[in-house]
């Protein structure tokens, strides 16, 4: 397995700083696929109930569209976390991880660290915010 680049001034990774990284990243995954499960399972559930209960007071149906609705953004966003850490997880396969995918220098051991699944480096990530 490749070490990700160091930014200068930073010191390089260790093997071990990195296996800490991956094996977060794993814990996080399979904590996220559970999740989607029990959140999909309980969508089909409620939806299942929202045809069931179509005669109910036009207020609770639509406390429980919003739910549903609240319900679907966090799924779509738990997907959006699942495949942006198992594309962390195939960076480090590839021997790509802490590559800027834009400018292609070091993105900087102290931001993956602090969110490892980054593609890009500070400067480019700002530079994109700025869009």
């Amino acid at each position: 397995m490749n070490l990700p680049p160091a930014r200068s001034g930073e010191d390089p990774w260790t093997p071990e700083e990195l296996a800490e990284v991956r094996g977060a990243l794993e814990e996080e995954i399979t904590a996220l696929r559970a999740n989607l499960a029990d959140a999909e399972s309980g969508l089909a559930e409620r939806l299942t109930d929202a045809v069931a209960n179509a005669g109910d007071d036009p207020t609770d149906t639509g406390a429980k569209a919003y739910q549903r609705e609240h319900d679907l953004a966090l799924t779509y966003n738990s997907r959006d976390l699942l495949a942006q850490s198992e594309r962390a997880i195939e960076r480090m396969d590839a021997g790509t991880y802490g590559v800027c995918d834009s400018c292609g220098h070091a993105i900087g051991k102290a931001r993956l660290q602090a969110y490892p699944r980054a593609l890009l480096c500070v400067v480019c990530k700002q530079r994109e915010e700025r869009r």
